[in-house]
């Protein structure tokens, strides 16, 4: 197959070439290609197929939220080509016959990668070890508690080492959930305008900075999931410039929006950690510019609407995120003047595929055929009622966005392509 006249994003630059596909791997890439298998991508940019390291697909066990064959078809209409899903389904992925479900699933489903994350702990109920080893060799690709934190020091501790061993990391959701105490919303203004319990930010920055302890004691890397705090921030940005082996991630909506959206008592602007403040913000924003922030992940969490369709203190905490990342993130970093179209390609591609040792992450030739096409003129309005995910849940509703993804190619075939007006 060959995708002709379209803007392609190097790491180096964004330059006109044709790419040729074959075999699942990108076989050619030069000024002009001549083929009977060319689709013309003129007004199209090329992207290194977009990888999620934070994904719920809910299945097994809650596949009224959402199933692995929703999710990708969520992933892809997103210019997703490789996800990570997270270990707390029912039964949690904590062994080797779950972990060889969700592949065996997602091989059915023929959409997009699925890459298992297993739970640290048995059950994530912090207490003993999962089945490290087992679930590795049967394709899971890092450890997490997503959802919460491992409360024992020691055994994260131990996590770490015996994770390191197979060659996996820790992907910490960092929370101490003693200073939380119930928490729903960050403690501020907004929480005592609306009376919303709040949380505050050290919470989270006391776990992240025990996660960096621990990675700078025992010298092993560590991950730091959907960063929220500008002191956070701070701690990672001091880290790595000690040589810690720490990277990090945030989410769209923690660049995008700030605490002022729960006056509203709207649950979809309802997510864990946190919407900060303005200053919480616009750290984000500069970590993603200097590099203490990695990349830039979903933290997609589908819910029914019964699950949000009821009083802020008992809705669940989540946001439908894979369709619209992109759009967001193009439209807040890239038109915003806060990072290039090479750099947004490196958030949402090179450096997930780095931290995970995931094949792809790079226009190059010899690499997997991952390729995710945008319009990038494309102004449009969020419309969740439009999304192909079971999870209707975002803040986003009537949002205008510039950047529409156009087609999604996965080991070089075609798994999603907007319909034609």
């Amino acid at each position: 197959m060959i995708f002709k006249n379209a803007d392609v994003v190097f790491a180096d630059g964004v330059k006109k070439a044709d790419i040729r596909t074959e075999g699942g791997k990108i076989a050619e890439i030069a000024p002009s290609i001549k083929g009977a298998d060319a689709i013309d991508c003129k007004g199209l940019t090329v992207f290194p197929g977009f990888i999620d390291l934070h994904v719920h697909l809910r299945e097994p066990g809650f596949e009224k939220k959402e199933n692995i064959e929703s999710g990708c078809r969520a992933a892809v209409k997103g210019g997703f080509t490789q996800i990570c899903c997270m270990p707390n389904t029912n039964p949690v992925t904590d062994n080797k016959v779950v972990v060889t479900y969700i592949k065996a699933r997602a091989k059915e489903v023929d959409l997009c990668k699925v890459h298992p994350v297993g739970a640290i702990t048995k059950g994530q109920e912090g207490k003993e070890l999962a089945a490290i080893g087992a679930m590795k060799a049967a394709g899971a690709v890092a450890l997490s508690e997503d959802g919460k934190s491992v409360p024992d020091t020691k055994i994260m501790a131990l996590a770490m080492q015996y994770a390191s061993d197979f060659g996996l990391k820790c992907l910490c959701h960092c929370e101490d959930a003693g200073l939380v105490d119930g928490g729903v919303v960050n403690e501020g203004y907004y929480s005592t305008l609306t009376g919303l319990k709040g949380s505050i930010r050290a919470a989270e920055d006391i776990v992240i900075a025990r996660e960096i302890c621990l990675a700078e004691s025992l010298e092993l890397p560590v991950h730091i999931c959907h960063v929220s705090t500008y002191s956070g921030v701070q701690l990672i940005r001091e880290a790595k410039a000690r040589g810690v082996a720490v990277t990090a991630e945030t989410c769209p909506h923690y660049f995008t929006l700030t605490d002022e959206v729960i006056a509203s008592f709207d649950t979809d602007t309802k997510v864990n950690p946190p919407l900060r403040e303005e200053k919480d913000r616009l750290a984000i924003v500069e970590g993603l510019k200097d590099g203490t922030l990695d990349c830039i992940v979903t933290d997609h969490a589908p819910h029914h609407e019964d699950d949000k369709n009821v009083e802020y203190n008992l809705a669940a905490f989540g946001i439908s995120g894979l369709e619209t990342s992109f759009a967001l993130s193009y439209t807040m970093l890239v038109r915003g003047g806060v990072l290039g179209l090479p750099a947004l390609a490196e958030k949402m591609s090179g450096a997930p595929a780095r931290i995970l040792s995931l094949e792809g992450g790079e226009i190059a030739v010899g690499k997997p055929a991952d390729l995710t096409f945008a319009d990038l003129n494309e102004e449009w309005t969020v419309d969740p009622a439009e999304f192909v995910s079971k999870g209707k849940n975002t803040p986003f509703a009537g949002r205008k966005v510039f950047g529409r993804v156009k087609m999604t190619v996965v080991d070089g075939k075609i798994k999603y392509e907007e319909k034609r007006k």
